[in-house]
């Protein structure tokens, strides 16, 4: 075996290691009798002798067997109808074509029928991940590409064996599919039962749910409700919501009073606290069952980071254009909010400030990933109670995150109805926060109203953290390209007062149906950008994500591997070729994206080398066929191209 081949099949063991799977592997045989008997007739030369492949492993009920070559070039070798060529030389000499004769031999000659043989060829920066389910009797169905084994983990492989090998819907999108569904036939509900403007809705299904907390309380109960004129429903929900903000200990008063402000159209809307003849209930009634029996469970017992009136008020909003996008409401996606949990590494130590919070999806998915890493029982009630910010401008929007951080028990809910521009950031900084976490208004900014640029919000909050605080904003990529005087002038006062981390471009889908091509920006507060700092400028377009007809944005089943992908890069454990990651330095004028700094940097296969001659003796000739033969110093160009397409010929030379 090569140096080159030991590269390889340490490195793919350092991949099985760092997702935690190493030990289920054993390499060149196995410790369970049954696969380590099959293995001893395993030869590739059909010898029937021993035969090992790099590795082999059982993760639940999964055998996975993995071959790897050290180039590319011998990834997989296919015959004239494209099959996987199972032919001696193929199988000796190619990753792909030995995991499928080994994942066969193992189906043929153990008891195990669910095998997945996986061929990597290259090396960390370059490589190919190729999976293939064997199935007991040697059927295979080749599965796409994989970035790393993410999708093997034991937590993870149930969910990819029935997305990419059943092609059945997982429990997750099944949810997702109901929930939205709800969704939408609440929408037209509240249309049909309560005349209600766009924004009032989400006001309605946050307070009856905030009502529906009190009923372990025995304070509210749906049976109540029953249509009285003189105590309606609405005026029971609101003294419920009224009962339940005391118990949530939110306070002052004042800021009390305002949430309970914003719910007066409860109690004070007539038409969906009479009751309705095709109903036979009330409107109010119907809502509260609706949310109890689908909703009201899954946020209070779930531990999913998922943001469900976030969800609800997305959906809502989809439907009538509302005021969301005129505002530059653009709510953050679940998958989004996690990202940014884990690039910036929160800790329940950390101290966390969302400034344009709306419905506080970010500090709940925070909240989450402190009290997951946490097993300290005080320092839980600690991170609940003082550990989470928020600023929301928009009344109904802050009643709504609010809600949203009472439901999810944090303790304190320390938000505020504020004008985050509008805040001194070093009255801010006493809050002490180690990390912020923004989605500011889009497209709100202009050459009349400089202050309200996206590059504006990010400098505000840059200034409003303490020093060597971590920042992740979502923004469109316009914001970092500088256009107008006053962003160029906002671009270079935060390189003079803090780093630039990275720039990720976004999948152009991200926020599915605002036509926003997003991006995520990481700094660091307080430390001036060195001239030799090199920040990471990644392409994340492919993240994994595609719209589904009626649902929106869906896993396609390979999102936590291209994750998985993106982490890895960015916290330097493997390398990437340029077109996914770029690292250079950085001056004020440039524009911040992957697409600026990026270049070819990938060495032309001998097809691609072949090809691009070919291509250019084609165009040559076609162009001497027209006349134009002048275009051309035979003695010079083309002479010279064959000239050193004989010198690679002869020498070995790399294609550069």
């Amino acid at each position: 075996m090569g140096k080159k081949e030991v590269m390889t099949d340490l490195w793919v063991y350092e991949m099985l290691r760092e997702i935690g799977v190493h030990n289920h592997f054993s390499a060149q045989g196995s410790n369970i009798k049954e696969l380590d008997e099959a293995l001893s007739t395993a030869s590739k030369k059909g010898t029937g002798n021993v035969g090992f492949p790099e590795y082999v492993g059982v993760i639940n009920d999964f055998l996975i067997v993995i071959e790897d070559k050290a180039s590319l070039n011998k990834h997989v070798n296919r015959t004239e109808q494209d099959l996987i060529a199972e032919d001696v030389k193929s199988i000796t000499e190619y990753a792909v074509n030995g995991a499928l004769f080994y994942g066969k031999h193992l189906a043929q000659n153990t008891t195990f029928n669910k095998i997945i043989a996986i061929g990597v060829s290259g090396n960390e920066k370059n490589h190919r991940i190729t999976p293939i389910f064997v199935d007991e009797r040697g059927g295979y169905k080749e599965l796409d590409d994989v970035e790393t084994f993410i999708s093997f983990r034991s937590d993870n492989i149930n969910e990819y064996y029935q997305r990419e090998i059943l092609e059945v819907k997982t429990n997750d999108e099944l949810k997702t599919e109901e929930l939205l569904k709800i969704a939408r036939s609440l929408h037209e509900d509240f249309r049909n039962y309560g005349n209600l403007e766009d924004k009032s809705k989400p006001l309605i299904v946050s307070g009856i749910l905030l009502a529906l907390s009190e009923i372990e309380f025995k304070n509210f109960d749906i049976s109540d409700l029953v249509g009285d004129k003189i105590r309606t429903d609405g005026s029971k929900i609101y003294k419920a919501i009224e009962d339940n903000l005391r118990r949530a200990n939110v306070s002052p008063e004042i800021k009390r009073d305002k949430l309970l402000n914003q719910f007066n159209i409860i109690k004070d809307n007539n038409k969906i606290n009479e009751k309705n003849s095709n109903l036979g209930k009330t409107p109010l009634r119907y809502f509260t069952e609706i949310l109890y029996n689908s909703i009201f469970t899954n946020i209070k017992y779930s531990s999913s980071t998922e943001d469900y009136i976030g969800r609800f008020y997305g959906e809502f909003m989809s439907y009538s254009g509302g005021d969301g996008q005129s505002l530059g409401i653009i709510l953050t996606p679940r998958h989004i909010t996690e990202l940014f949990c884990e690039l910036l590494d929160i800790q329940p130590t950390d101290k966390i400030l969302d400034p344009c919070c709306g419905t506080a999806g970010f500090l709940i998915a925070a909240m989450h990933k402190m009290l997951s890493n946490s097993n300290d029982e005080m320092e839980q009630i600690d991170i609940r109670k003082n550990r989470l910010f928020g600023i929301e401008l928009q009344d109904y929007m802050f009643t709504i995150a609010t809600t949203n951080m009472i439901l999810r028990g944090d303790g304190k809910s320390n938000l505020e109805n504020q004008d985050f521009l509008a805040q001194n950031p070093s009255k801010l900084q006493l809050k002490g926060c180690t990390i912020g976490l923004m989605n500011p208004p889009y497209s709100q900014g202009s050459k009349q109203n400089p202050e309200l640029y996206e590059i504006n919000f990010v400098n505000h909050l840059l200034e409003s953290l303490v020093s060597g605080a971590k920042v992740a904003v979502i923004v469109p990529q316009s914001t970092f390209t500088g256009k107008t005087k006053d962003e160029k002038n906002l671009k270079t006062k935060i390189l003079k007062n803090h780093t630039l981390e990275g720039v990720i471009t976004l999948n152009k889908n991200t926020f599915y149906g605002v036509g926003t091509n997003p991006c995520i920006g990481i700094f660091t507060v307080g430390i001036p950008h060195s001239n030799f700092k090199k920040a990471k400028f990644i392409n994340f377009e492919e993240d994994g994500y595609i719209v589904s007809k009626h649902i929106g944005l869906i896993d396609n089943g390979s999102a936590k591997d291209k994750k998985q992908h993106l982490l890895a890069v960015w916290n330097n454990e493997i390398k990437a070729p340029t077109k996914f990651c770029v690292e250079t330095t950085v001056e004020d004028t440039d524009e911040w994206l992957h697409s600026f700094y990026y270049f070819n940097d990938e060495i032309p296969s001998d097809a691609d080398f072949e090809k691009t001659i070919a291509d250019y003796l084609t165009f040559e000739v076609n162009m001497i066929t027209h006349g134009r033969k002048y275009l051309f110093d035979t003695d010079t160009t083309i002479d010279r191209i064959r000239e050193n397409t004989l010198k690679v010929a002869e020498d070995g030379a790399e294609y550069v």
